[in-house]
């Protein structure tokens, strides 16, 4: 496997990570029951933590297929693997700035990762251009 895909795997596991240190330290309130339960959400950090997770869930689909096409179109694997490190750093950064209460340095972060993933998806066709 790839760098790259290993980052793919790495996004998965930080969605999900996202959420589930809140819904264990709060495991006293949590209701396994009632796993979307709006009432434990309520407190601000779990709130946030929450909208992490659902945008990492958002974002994901959009990630993994820019990183599969570029190697399926053989875009240089290195810049793949770069990119997607990247990626991975910009969405950790954009976690904890979004429990942190940071939306202006979170919405800066969520652009730039959305970028990333612009630039990995059109890799093939930009590869000409790139050094080697």
């Amino acid at each position: 496997m790839t760098l790259a895909e290993w980052c793919v795997f790495g996004a998965v596991a930080l969605y999900l990570l996202t959420i589930v240190p809140i819904k264990w330290i709060a495991s006293r309130q949590y209701d396994n029951a009632k796993p979307r339960d709006p009432a434990f959400y309520q407190d601000a950090i779990r709130s946030r933590a929450l909208g992490a997770h659902q945008n990492g869930i958002e974002t994901f689909p959009f990630f993994a297929i820019a990183v599969l096409l570029a190697e399926f179109r053989l875009a240089p694997q290195n810049r793949i693997d770069e990119l997607a490190m990247l990626f991975l750093i910009v969405r950790t950064a954009y976690v904890l700035t979004y429990v942190g209460n940071r939306p202006r340095l979170r919405s800066i972060l969520w652009n730039l990762g959305f970028t990333i993933n612009i630039v990995i998806f059109f890799l093939p066709l930009i590869r000409r251009w790139l050094p080697i």
